[in-house]
């Protein structure tokens, strides 16, 4: 078998390779949080990634996206059936990227939780008073960051993006973000799942719109368990936020070197991922029959 090359991007947890006019974006088990990359991975991690964010892609055919093949033995070579591509890659369309992460909240969480706490606002506008933690907002909320390529992405207000990228294009990305957190909430809340919030990523291909990057993993969105839900608490998480949770609590400053990670939160992450791979699997093939 060929040796594979080198990778022409190393980026927090994915390599990409850079073919032309396509790339193959690999999901390593490497984890990140913060923007920064820790030591240790989570084994199996990539391969849960690539295979949830495939199905979802596959759900959301109706949307232009980036896929061009997710078969790696339709790759072509050298990278056709190489073992450190099975099963965590996909072949995709070259675009340009749009430097906005398109994050839409259905609940009141994480970083979302904090702005509300202290201003009474989530992305700069203004919320009803007396809200709880984890608490279901009114209708689901677009609040974009920008993404740094170095230092941590960062929040900001709607107008913001669009006085960045115009009015046309911010409110097709505001509808089609909006559009796909409300059909991905409504399918997985049948299966006990609650999808708190999630992020999208958009890029230009022929001058369309197109949806890019991975969608609805645990490494990009929050998920909940129903049965474990209660308003005024931070409901257990399926997803990356187990991570996050520990080092908040941990004293670190989030600011590299990154901290050993211990073999019981590996094995908690890993076991986290597991689950919600067959919990959403399940929901997408039974409403796919």
């Amino acid at each position: 078998m060929s040796e594979l090359p080198k990778p022409s991007y190393i980026g927090k947890v994915r390599d990409v390779y850079d073919l032309g006019n396509s790339l193959i974006l690999s999901s390593t088990d490497r984890v990140s949080a913060f923007d920064v990359v820790f030591r240790q991975i989570v084994p199996g991690k990539g391969k849960v990634l690539n295979k949830i964010s495939a199905e979802w892609f596959s759900y959301f055919k109706d949307i232009p996206n980036h896929i061009i093949e997710t078969d790696v033995s339709k790759f072509p070579s050298p990278y056709k059936d190489h073992p450190d591509l099975k099963d965590r890659s996909v072949l995709v369309k070259k675009c340009k990227r749009i430097d906005f992460e398109c994050v839409v909240r259905g609940y009141l969480s994480g970083s979302g939780w904090k702005e509300y706490k202290q201003d009474g606002t989530l992305a700069f506008k203004k919320l009803p008073s007396g809200l709880k933690e984890s608490q279901k907002l009114p209708e689901p909320s677009f609040t974009p960051a920008i993404k740094n390529d170095t230092g941590h992405d960062e929040n900001i207000s709607e107008e913001r993006m669009k006085n960045e990228i115009g009015s046309e294009l911010f409110s097709i990305l505001k509808e089609k973000s909006i559009s796909l957190y409300t059909r991905a909430a409504e399918l997985v809340a049948g299966a006990g799942i609650l999808l708190c919030d999630t992020k999208f990523e958009f890029g230009i291909s022929d001058d369309k719109v197109i949806l890019i990057d991975e969608i609805l993993t645990p490494d990009s969105s929050r998920y909940w368990a129903q049965e474990s839900y209660v308003i005024g608490t931070t409901p257990p998480s399926m997803d990356k936020q187990i991570l996050r949770n520990y080092l908040e609590k941990s004293g670190w400053n989030k600011v590299p070197p990154a901290p050993d990670l211990p073999e019981s939160l590996i094995v908690e992450l890993q076991a986290a991922y597991k689950e919600i791979q067959d919990r959403l699997l399940k929901c997408l093939s039974q409403e796919s029959t």
